[in-house]
């Protein structure tokens, strides 16, 4: 049997309506996993639900209410039967200067990118098997403008590694991704800044932004027997901007 396939599993993505979290649920159900897609905007769900082939379930979310992790999971396991795999895609990011910031910015950032994961985690053990948490590139490195944000991420990274001590003895596998610039209507804005494009791909080893279907690829991995022995990681998959610096512009 190929290790790469998960014929028969089911799994859930959170922030599911668009960008990579889109892109993760065509490729989660590309590979054979019946797929339920959470997020608010129910019509932009049901619009990448159409292009599902096994029978996909659309459930609707607003994962910044404290009970939405739990009642959501309940409505996961109800249509499903089960979650073999749980994606824990939906952020918040919020990019400004530090003087900026507000408690109430603070917090909505830690209610989606940290609190609803744990919940969601929680409320759907002892049955998961394969837990897959979105980072950041912004946890490893810095990042301007992005201290409360990166915070959210290094904590992501953080629970990633102690859910996998705690989880592995029940064969419970948990791990994150940290992706870079990722061209998504999320990163719009960014790009529209005069030389962001250039800068970001002259600063990336492979020479250009990720598209989404990148991070969902390394997603449909980590769900898959073929990484049956990988857990408690943070893979970047960045193109290795943030492992890697020139600093002679190329220039010998």
């Amino acid at each position: 049997m190929d290790p790469f396939r998960l014929d028969g599993r089911t799994a859930l993505v959170t922030g599911a309506s668009r960008g990579i979290g889109a892109a993760i649920a065509r490729a989660l159900d590309r590979a054979g996993a019946r797929v339920a897609l959470a997020a608010r905007d129910r019509p932009a769900l049901d619009a990448v639900a159409a292009g599902l082939a096994h029978d996909p379930i659309v459930l609707e979310a607003d994962l910044a209410q404290p009970d939405a992790p739990g009642a959501l999971a309940a409505s996961a396991v109800a249509a499903l039967g089960r979650v073999d795999v749980l994606v824990n895609n939906a952020a918040v990011a919020h990019r400004a200067p530090t003087a900026g910031l507000t408690a109430d910015v603070i917090d909505a950032m830690y209610a989606v990118n940290v609190r609803a994961p744990l919940l969601l985690i929680a409320a759907l053990l002892p049955d998961v098997r394969a837990i897959v948490n979105l980072s950041s590139a912004s946890a490893v490195v810095g990042t301007p403008n992005r201290a409360a944000y990166a915070a959210t991420k290094g904590a992501v990274d953080a629970f990633t590694r102690s859910l996998a001590i705690e989880l592995g003895p029940a064969g419970t596998r948990v791990n994150s991704i940290a992706p870079g610039a990722v061209d998504t209507a999320l990163w719009a804005r960014n790009r529209d800044v005069p030389g962001v494009i250039e800068r970001i791909e002259a600063q990336t080893p492979l020479g250009r932004w990720a598209e989404p279907d990148d991070i969902a690829d390394v997603v449909v991995f980590l769900a898959s027997d073929a990484a049956r022995f990988v857990t408690g990681e943070t893979i970047s998959a960045d193109g290795g901007i943030a492992r890697t610096l020139d600093l002679y512009g190329g220039q010998v």
